[in-house]
């Protein structure tokens, strides 16, 4: 005969086996939260990076027309190409749209400075210079910040896109994030004339 001391002790630890294994499942799901939010933020964190670099080099272009405008005068369609590519920049939105945008004002600026070569006048002037040198040092940080931030996308696609915590994203909105890929005008070679 079983005594009923011994069902009610298997009944008890059954439930403690049964209350353990919900706690794991509950404290792996907020794990796999937790790190889908950390993720999420680091990508938003490493594209405000981006944002301020941006704005460091949109703040620097009107400074550079401006300061090179009266030189150029026969020049005066490139700088208004140079100011509406900025504000293109400026205006777009995202990663996808920032960086066609980006590609297009590194055009028009890459032509002002070719340009600006033909102006002695220009090449000597140390605010020209100052400007210019500000500039390539932003480019230079910008190009940082762009792998910052796809290095952050990549982990938090990884994080979303992988098992088993695609389970937890899908539930919990949680989804890719889009790279700020160079734009393919900017991956031809550059043409060098040394004559």
């Amino acid at each position: 005969m079983i005594a009923t001391d011994d069902i009610w002790g298997e009944g008890i630890m059954g439930g403690w086996i049964i209350l353990g294994i919900i706690a794991a499942i509950v404290l792996w799901a907020i794990a796999i939260y937790n790190r889908l939010v950390g993720a999420k933020n680091q990508v938003s964190n490493s594209w405000a990076q981006i944002d301020v670099q941006l704005k460091r080099r949109h703040d620097l272009i009107p400074n550079l027309v401006e300061v090179v405008k009266d030189a150029m005068g026969y020049e005066q369609e490139t700088l208004k190409q140079v100011i509406e590519a900025r504000n293109r920049a400026v205006s777009a939105s995202g990663p996808a749209q920032a960086s066609q945008a980006e590609a297009a004002l590194t055009q028009a600026t890459g032509r002002l400075f070719a340009l600006m070569e033909n102006y002695p006048t220009l090449r000597a002037n140390e605010n020209v210079k100052a400007l210019q040198e500000e500039l390539v040092a932003t480019e230079n940080k910008i190009s940082f910040a762009r792998q910052f931030y796809n290095d952050s996308v990549m982990a938090n696609n990884n994080a979303v896109q992988a098992f088993p915590g695609n389970l937890i994203a899908r539930q919990f909105g949680f989804g890719p994030s889009a790279t700020f890929d160079v734009p393919d005008a900017e991956r031809e070679p550059v043409k060098v004339d040394l004559r």
